[in-house]
């Protein structure tokens, strides 16, 4: 006799004695649908990306520290790591090192510009300073609806800052910077403490601001006529903003009756501060791993440090080594490439333990890894040089991502468009199939 099949929805919990525990994704969650397709296709697919501020030790070919280079040792599937991304050896089979990628909007403006650009290629030459929408949230707009949270924006240096000394990685779909959240304590509790009060009164909260909400939006149909033209452009940017709530808020009552996942927080160091990065930046990646084990979002950015953050400008220093911007100029004085390399084999190992774990974790079929892609990088090569991103892809397996390789896209002097990656990542998701920013293709050899 054959065995019955049955399903269950992704979002059932486990409840008793007043604690309800998330289930893993398990086989009987697939719809029927999902169990006609290859094993990975009823998994989440998630996205990572990770930016860190002021280049990396890059010297040259046959400079006599080239072994403090972050970049490997010969290309394709038989290169070799360099001391900088050793780390990284145990999961070579989940990683490709990427060059010659670059921003073309980028490569003429301030060689500290560039971070706000990492995710979105927007043009900011000359005095226009208008973003556009980060990659990450055309994600969150296809798949955004299947979390509790549609994307999460971290921040070692928290907020927004300000344009070319952005903040955070994430805009909106106007190209208004989401706020990067940068107190653990505080992002643990959004993604699985108490939102505040009883349900009654967090669903009568609510539907206040949702009252407010829609006062502010009748109140402004009259008001924007009576507007100049410049002004008219600011307050639709304000209005776009009153959405972006309106669509949080709507979200917050949709899962308002769905639990938040019990996790184990004993080995979590909450209280933690940038004071002390090298535990502060342990602790982040551990709620990113949490956030995705969890499936509490898809959508994950991190800026690790911004261009002239205060705080996390000293991270390095905790080392021992000069700030990430003293390491950066100082990389071409003599034991610069060491110095400035051994703060990039830190940001590599910090990485590595973050992508064990997720290996580790099994999927499905595989790993919470196989799901997830991971673009981990920066927008210089050496400071103040845009070109020649160094750039990490690991993760994807079960979105068709093959690696073990290293991978250099430079031609005839001149870098290939950094969307035409961020363009691949959102097609092997499904998100799209019409390119990304100024993209003109996908990168066929960073997948089967």
């Amino acid at each position: 006799m054959a065995e019955k099949s049955w399903h269950i929805n992704r979002r059932t919990f486990l409840k008793g004695t007043g604690v309800a525990l998330a289930l893993p994704f398990l086989d009987c969650m697939r719809t029927p649908v999902h169990a006609a397709k290859s094993a990975g296709a009823g998994l989440p697919r998630r996205l990572c990306a990770i930016h860190f501020p002021y280049g990396a030790s890059v010297p040259a070919e046959d400079h006599e520290d080239r072994e403090w280079g972050w970049f490997p040792v010969r290309e394709g599937s038989g290169f070799r790591f360099t001391k900088v991304l050793q780390s990284l050896e145990p999961l070579r089979k989940y990683t490709t090192v990427i060059g010659g990628l670059s921003h073309p909007t980028g490569r003429h403006i301030g060689g500290h510009d560039t971070g706000d650009i990492f995710l979105t290629g927007a043009d900011f030459s000359g005095a226009n300073f208008t973003n556009t929408v980060s990659f990450d949230q055309i994600a969150a707009a296809k798949i955004g609806h299947e979390s509790r949270f549609a994307s999460l924006a971290l921040s070692s240096d928290g907020g927004i800052g300000m344009p070319t000394r952005s903040k955070t990685l994430s805009f909106t779909q106007s190209g208004q910077p989401i706020p990067g959240l940068d107190k653990p304590q505080q992002i643990f509790d959004s993604l699985f403490g108490i939102d505040g009060g009883t349900i009654a009164e967090q669903r009568r909260r609510l539907k206040t601001e949702t009252s407010l909400l829609d006062r502010v939006m009748d109140q402004s149909k009259s008001l924007r006529n009576k507007l100049g033209k410049q002004d008219q452009e600011k307050y639709d940017e304000y209005l776009t903003s009153v959405r972006d709530i309106e669509q949080r808020v709507a979200r917050s009552q949709d899962w308002l009756d769905i639990p938040k996942p019990k996790v184990d927080a004993s080995e979590l160091n909450l209280e933690v501060t940038q004071e002390a990065p090298l535990e502060y930046m342990e602790t982040m990646y551990d709620l990113m791993y949490l956030a995705f084990r969890t499936d509490s979002t898809r959508a994950i950015t991190y800026m690790l440090g911004a261009m002239n953050g205060e705080t996390s400008n000293q991270f390095s220093k905790a080392l021992g080594l000069g700030s990430q911007h003293e390491l950066a100029h100082g990389a071409g004085k003599p034991g610069g490439f060491i110095r400035q390399g051994t703060w990039n084999i830190c940001l590599a190992e910090n990485l590595a333990r973050f992508l064990q774990k997720m290996a580790d974790t099994p999927e499905g079929d595989g790993s919470l890894l196989d799901n997830t892609t991971v673009l981990f990088g920066t927008s210089n090569s050496r400071t103040h040089n845009n070109h020649n991103y160094p750039l990490i892809l690991a993760g994807g397996g079960n979105m068709g991502f093959k690696h073990n390789q290293y991978l250099t896209y430079e031609k005839d002097g001149e870098d290939v468009a950094m969307s035409n990656l961020l363009f691949t990542m959102l097609n092997r998701m499904s998100i799209t199939d019409t390119g990304f920013s100024d993209s003109q293709g996908d990168l066929s050899e960073l997948y089967v």
